[in-house]
């Protein structure tokens, strides 16, 4: 076992010894995205392991160990860790658990410390819990985050997002049922592949990758001649996410005849760094912050606009570049409301709207207050200016019956059905 060191304040710290020994343990928050973090980390040296638990023992952990006002994902985190540990069949003393942090106004960002606190009560107060975040918070001796890490991160975002898009496009549609499964599991190995590179194939191979994938989609016969509505999930990252945040939404549109349509979480990241760069110009801070930030979103868009040329090419729906994404939300709502998903919550809704899925089930936890203004407190002028579209928020809590939130989604189809005859 590890030596255990601590920094100034007491908060166990991840150590480079650790690194040979320990499993790094990650909740399945996005799982198009985060079986990529997994070869991510795997390809830079660490043992790491995405955390698919989900039973009801993960909502009592959760509840047991967290206080009853935290919202639901802090809980479900939470129990899932806590689950694991016990149930698992992991040696204790040689696992640690990484958690991406923000640094925003929302509980989301204290979920370390929260699950830090939760451990402890738990009696497992010789865990390390890791920061993943690019801002410098929590640093730890054996966890560095490597300009290699940071470009196959920017590479693992951009594919989770295209699988994810690509499947929810073609599954509706396939014509030889389960063949859209099928290749999708054959491109999540061919692209699992690509983190194990090194050197400048990194850089460059995914540009080749793009296209492939795009093009294996393409080669799925479809009929697309009898029209299904369009179903967009917007929200808390979470529960948008996350089969176990919200009760397996994308599945049940799926299995209702809906075509599934998901806003890429990479916006969401570019969004974290496009609300520093303007409190740096409204409120003062590093220029040489500000710079890099715009430097970077450059870079991701420069690389996002070769997989838009690639959908483009093939005959699927092209993304919006980000800042035509921002300029959705003039009119509605600030843009210096980014606590939690902030104006970006309101402008999905309307990109969705204005790419034919107006209708749109808004997940959030119960309580969270950002969602309530940017996604509940916009809905009434948006269907002012956009009469067709269909918008309902379902709230996601361990008190909430799964029945009235499955009533309610019916409800909003049968609206969207009918709207499309």
């Amino acid at each position: 076992m590890a030596k255990l060191e601590y920094d100034e304040t007491g908060r166990l710290l991840f150590t480079e010894e650790m690194k040979k020994d320990y499993t790094l343990l990650m909740p399945s928050m996005a799982p198009y995205h985060f079986i990529y973090f997994r070869d991510m980390f795997r390809s830079e040296g660490y043992k790491c392991e995405i955390l698919e638990n989900n039973s009801f023992d993960v909502i009592h952990e959760g509840m047991k160990h967290s206080h009853n006002d935290i919202c639901v994902p802090a809980m479900l985190v939470i129990g899932q860790f806590i689950d694991a540990m016990k149930n698992g069949g992991y040696d204790i003393h040689k696992v640690a658990l990484v958690m991406t942090q923000t640094g925003g106004g929302c509980r989301a960002s204290n979920y370390i410390s929260l699950i830090r606190k939760s451990f402890i009560k738990a009696g497992y107060e010789f865990i390390p819990i890791i920061s993943a975040n690019a801002v410098g918070l929590e640093p730890n001796p054996g966890f560095k985050i490597t300009r290699s890490i940071i470009l196959k991160l920017i590479s693992g975002l951009i594919f989770g997002d295209v699988m994810m898009q690509l499947r929810n496009e073609t599954i509706p549609y396939e014509i030889n049922k389960g063949e859209t499964e099928k290749v999708y599991k054959e491109l999540e190995q061919k692209v699992s592949n690509y983190f194990y590179s090194r050197d400048l194939k990194v850089f460059y191979h995914p540009n080749k990758l793009f296209g492939e994938v795009i093009k294996r989609f393409s080669e799925i016969p479809t009929d697309k001649s009898v029209k299904k509505p369009k179903v967009g999930i917007v929200g808390e990252i979470y529960v948008k996410y996350s089969p176990l945040g919200n009760n397996g939404l994308e599945q049940l549109l799926l299995d209702e005849g809906c075509e599934v349509v998901t806003p890429n979480i990479f916006d969401f990241f570019i969004y974290t760094f496009d609300s520093a760069i303007h409190d740096i110009s409204k409120y003062g801070g590093k220029r040489y912050s500000k710079f890099l930030q715009k430097l970077l979103i450059r870079f991701i868009e420069y690389r996002r606009n070769k997989v838009r040329r690639q959908l483009k090419k093939y005959g699927f729906r092209v993304y919006n570049h980000f800042y035509d994404l921002r300029r959705m939300s003039d009119g509605y709502i600030n843009r210096g409301m980014h606590v939690g998903e902030g104006w970006l919550l309101t402008a999905e809704m309307i990109e969705l709207i204005h790419i034919g899925a107006p209708n749109i089930v808004c997940t959030q936890p119960f309580g969270c207050l950002p969602n309530h203004i940017a996604g509940k407190g916009m809905i009434k002028r948006i269907k002012d200016n956009h009469p067709q579209s269909n918008i309902i928020t379902i709230d996601y809590d361990t008190s909430a019956t799964e029945i009235n939130q499955l009533n309610r989604i019916r409800l909003m189809l049968s609206n969207a059905k009918r709207n499309l005859s």
